[in-house]
């Protein structure tokens, strides 16, 4: 079983300023934000309720079985933060090659210009008949 699906089947839910959010809920989050509403902030209060299910006892034998799901949820706001990471890094390399590509062309067309400028009017006019 997947993390997502077992998310998904016992339906986790996240703590946050706004109230308990659902796995479906945790990918319109922003990475972070100043409100304490972002996957940084879900992610660090899962974390810390994981941390307090690890409290040491002499007495006790058996682990907590909230443990296991803490885990669960913390794996799976890590992997959202992860693919956002990757998608957010994509669209900077996607924006960067744009501004690289009108940058080349405006060069271009300036060079062709330059070439245009140069024709002699009988090869201005030959051009302009064949068209």
């Amino acid at each position: 079983m997947t993390i997502f699906e077992k998310a998904t089947r016992e339906k986790f839910r996240y703590p946050s300023a706004k109230g308990l959010l659902t796995t479906e809920q945790l990918w319109e989050l922003p990475l972070t934000a100043k409100s304490g509403f972002s996957l940084d902030d879900v992610a660090k209060a899962v974390n810390a309720e994981l941390k307090a299910t690890a409290t040491e006892s002499f007495v006790a034998t058996e682990t907590n079985p909230a443990k296991a799901t803490l885990e669960t949820k913390l794996e799976v706001v890590k992997h959202v933060i992860a693919i956002r990471l990757a998608e957010d890094q994509a669209a900077k390399a996607a924006a960067a090659k744009k501004l690289e590509k009108e940058k080349l062309l405006a060069v271009l067309g300036r060079k062709q210009d330059t070439v245009l400028e140069n024709l002699t009017e009988a090869e201005l006019l030959a051009r302009i008949n064949n068209l």
